[in-house]
């Protein structure tokens, strides 16, 4: 097997309790937790009452002592307090008309989004108005503890927040002794927390995956897709982490007086996956996504294009949740301004010149909001419009270099393996080469590798859907022809 064949990621399972564990690259795990805290259980479903947990790994200084790994825990029974769900929940209900308007809201209707929402915030006044926000039936009413596991010797302590619903465990190993062994010691110290709240057999019959990157048990959306989920474009994803850090922390900002970016500018060519960022970005802050198009702003009547740009910073400004607004394709809509005089070069000259004072002291107005703009033609776009203090940071997002490439082979590989893949069911085969494939695929952007496994993985249905299964894995030889036929003649 070549060295370069690391698509499908290295584990070792394991089972407790009935559960199936897989525990993925724990030396890597271990090692990055040396410079940054690395959270795993992502994405994993519970057995109730148990709503959410929150495991991961770092590092600290203990003075003569050395530096240790922690590992932590947070077990919770509490539905996470006044989320956009919990209150769209609320407003909607299970009536005719809620799960219409929840279907157009799922559709991305800009209208339907706004009434909810609007009736949302008036919703979650109320709902803390009248103390329902506050955490109900607490897990336990139990004084702090130590729970070990007598194979490597591995104790954590166990406390009980204030209002009862959150188990944490804590753990501490010296760096210079931590193995692989404990994080695994750790991670079923946890699973026990959650079997003694949730009953003997309440995992049994499940999987969990224990990873750095957690390998989705859905294919990945735009709607789900992280910046860990993204491959390659490195100091494009570590700026866009500064940026959510900033926005995030607003208490950190206030100290020092510093103001976060208001606007984001992101341009480079097409496919190169800027909506991709934009929408990763969101999911980084925790922030609702409102992507503004092209045809809710231009009107062909008189009038109509600026009182449409001007309703939709009016609605931001009353965003009483953390929102990204991206302004895709943003050429479009304020293009060549100051250039040209008939009626529709006035019309984009008008909305440049709002969208420009609207920019000014949106985010004085409301610090819930950040925009993002994207584009594919950046000398499109007038340089008044993106100066700083509108658009605090602009960002060049290439076509992927070749090592760029065969990251972003195996994040999309690995995506679905973890949605597909099965016992008695292998995707792809084991010796893929993703160096090969991405010098193969000299030229090509993300958008266009998604293609290439599309194709793929059509022809393999196909055949599937012929013969009635007894289709061999995906192969190197396969991907490089699907890889070849995209590309054409040359």
């Amino acid at each position: 097997m070549s060295d370069a064949s690391f698509a499908r990621p290295r584990g070792e399972s394991f089972e407790y309790a009935g559960a199936t564990v897989e525990l993925i690259e724990a030396t890597t795990v271990l090692a990055a937790a040396r410079v940054n805290p690395v959270d795993l259980l992502r994405h994993a479903v519970w057995p109730a009452p148990v709503r959410r947990v929150d495991l991961s790994v770092s590092s600290a200084e203990r003075g003569a002592d050395g530096p240790v790994h922690v590992f932590s825990a947070a077990v919770s029974t509490a539905d996470e307090p006044l989320s956009k769900e919990r209150i769209r929940a609320l407003v909607l209900g299970n009536d005719p008309v809620g799960v219409l308007l929840a279907k157009r809201i799922e559709q991305g209707d800009p209208i339907a989004t706004r009434i909810v929402d609007g009736v949302g915030a008036a919703a979650a006044a109320a709902y803390r108005k009248l103390g329902l926000d506050k955490p109900a039936q607490p897990v336990a009413d139990r004084r702090a503890e130590t729970i070990a596991d007598a194979v490597v010797g591995l104790q954590a302590g166990v406390t009980y927040d204030e209002s009862g619903t959150v188990v944490r465990l804590t753990a501490e190993v010296a760096r210079d002794e931590v193995t692989p062994a404990h994080l695994q010691a750790f991670v079923g110290l946890t699973l026990q927390t959650v079997i003694e709240l949730a009953g003997p057999d309440s995992i049994k019959g499940r999987r969990y995956v224990i990873s750095r990157e957690q390998l989705p048990q859905t294919p990945a959306t735009t709607q789900t897709v992280t910046l860990d989920m993204v491959g390659g474009l490195t100091e494009v994803v570590a700026e866009l982490r500064q940026i959510a850090v900033s926005f995030r922390h607003p208490e950190a900002m206030a100290r020092w007086g510093a103001r976060r970016p208001q606007g984001l500018l992101m341009y480079g060519p097409p496919g190169t996956g800027k909506t991709m960022l934009s929408r990763a970005l969101a999911n980084e802050i925790g922030a609702d996504f409102r992507e503004i198009r092209t045809p809710e702003i231009l009107d062909k009547w008189l009038g109509g294009s600026e009182r449409n740009i001007k309703q939709i910073f009016r609605d931001a400004r009353r965003y009483r949740v953390p929102t990204l607004m991206l302004f895709d394709e943003f050429d479009s809509i304020v293009s060549y301004a100051g250039v040209g005089g008939d009626a529709a070069s006035q019309a984009l000259n008008a909305v440049a010149g709002i969208f420009k004072q609207e920019m000014n002291d949106l985010i004085e107005e409301n610090p819930n909001v950040i925009v993002v703009a994207t584009t594919n033609f950046p000398h499109r776009v007038d340089d008044s419009l993106i100066r700083s203090g509108r658009f605090d940071v602009k960002i060049s997002v290439p076509k992927p270099d070749e090592a760029s490439r065969a990251e972003i082979f195996r994040k999309m590989i690995q995506g679905l393996i973890g949605a597909h893949e099965q016992p008695g069911f292998t995707m792809f085969a084991d010796d893929l080469n993703l160096q090969a494939l991405a010098h193969a695929s000299h030229g090509m952007t993300g958008a266009d590798i998604k293609e290439v496994l599309r194709r793929v993985q059509l022809t393999k249905a196909m055949q599937d859907a012929r013969t009635g299964g007894n289709v061999s894995p995906i192969s190197q030889d396969e991907l490089l022809a699907s890889v070849r036929e995209l590309l054409g003649p040359r």
